[in-house]
């Protein structure tokens, strides 16, 4: 009633409910009332000698200082907490001094130099009509319509990152007149800040411009070579599609339809290798797909030994977003997926997780272990580290 309704209720995101439940199985408990230990230095008073009022002056009196350790977080919570408060912090300082400095005046010259160096680097269309003449009808698999889906929205996102920095580049000559969308690409430019024109044809991303671009290029090699080949990479970047959903539920269709088996009742089940360079791929898995750049947040990973596959395990200090093993995500019928000893593990698209979730994984962990330590430090499995 708590978890679900009373307060859960209130709780729109299902793996923020998920924590809150959690929370309320380890702490409402009949030891609760019996002088259970919630945290260090601090235990639950007797029940029958105080009063509400005894209750509120115990814990302004007692109550120690907060640390992530009180809520079963570790302590590169609180650092990872700080390094986005300060970012948050000096980006609003940026955003305040340049309201009022030359670039807000109106300046948009200063942008020449960075539109040159993009527009170097920027590029060319992936030539859809040459990639689609090399296809028979029986080639347009799951897979490959995926890559052609990828490709058409890459195309769409480098034509109007050409156009905008072209059409800025000519207001800044003085051939069109300068318009509020230049001057906020201007703006953006000197800032270091992926503008919201590009943001709304690009992929889910945290990263300031320059990181922004570098990845950009690398999401447009992978395209370039899945065209190429016009059949299924070795290993996919996952993070590196526009829709990394569509092609998880690319692998479903194609298993479904080799085992003859309803798409309704297919789940992707991931294993986890012991490896991490996509050079030691030796090819296409014989089930599933290949995928790598996922990260470990709110945990740490023990690689396994030999052929056992590595688990859960408590993070290294300093270790935010430590690199996962590439990963191999085959679907099997939902009656045949099997949770022992595995954690629901929530991917997400970026550390801001919330709207950006993509898939449950399965991870597993130590069978000593319970789930609730991992759903309470918040480990999950972003595909970018921000």
């Amino acid at each position: 009633i708590f978890g679900e309704i009373m307060y859960g209720g209130h709780i729109t995101d299902f793996w923020d409910r998920r924590v809150n439940n959690t929370y309320l199985e380890v702490l409402i408990t009949p030891e609760l009332l019996q002088g259970a230990s919630l945290c260090a230095g601090f235990k639950s008073p007797d029940s029958s000698k105080l009063e509400y009022q005894h209750y509120v002056k115990y814990i302004e009196e007692r109550f120690p200082a907060e640390t992530p350790q009180m809520f079963w977080l570790h302590p590169n919570a609180e650092i990872g907490f700080l390094t986005n408060q300060g970012i948050a912090i000096f980006q609003t300082i940026s955003e305040i001094a340049g309201g009022g400095g030359a670039a807000g005046a109106g300046d948009i010259s200063a942008a020449q130099p960075i539109i040159t160096n993009y527009m170097t680097q920027l590029p060319a269309n992936l030539d859809m009509i040459e990639i689609r003449s090399r296809l028979k009808e029986e080639d347009y698999t799951p897979f490959v319509i995926v890559s052609l889906q990828e490709s058409d929205r890459m195309n769409l996102l480098l034509s109007a990152m050409r156009s905008s920095m072209t059409e800025l580049e000519l207001g800044i000559s003085g051939a069109l007149n300068v318009t509020d969308n230049m001057e906020s690409l201007a703006v953006d430019l000197q800032a270091n800040k992926v503008n919201a024109l590009w943001a709304e044809k690009a992929f889910p991303s945290l990263k300031l411009l320059s990181a922004w671009f570098a990845d950009l290029l690398l999401r447009v090699s992978q395209l370039v070579e899945w065209t190429k080949a016009l059949s299924l990479l070795k290993s996919v970047w996952l993070s590196g599609l526009f829709n990394s959903m569509s092609f998880l539920t690319s692998n479903m269709q194609v298993a479904a339809r080799s085992n003859n088996l309803p798409l309704d009742f297919m789940v992707n089940r991931c294993r986890f290798y012991n490896i991490k360079d996509v050079s030691e791929v030796q090819g296409v898995p014989p089930q599933g797909v290949n995928v790598h750049g996922l990260f470990m947040e709110g945990a740490g990973w023990e690689d396994g030994k030999g052929e056992d596959e590595g688990y859960i395990n408590e993070s290294k200090m300093k270790e935010l977003h430590p690199p996962m093993p590439i990963c191999n995500i085959f679907a099997v019928h939902i009656d045949d997926m099997d949770w022992t000893s595995m954690y629901h593990c929530p991917v997400f698209s970026t550390s801001l997780r919330g709207a950006t979730f993509l898939f449950q994984a399965n991870v597993r962990m130590d069978p000593d272990e319970k789930e609730a330590r991992w759903i309470l430090a918040g480990a999950a499995l972003p595909t970018q580290d921000d």
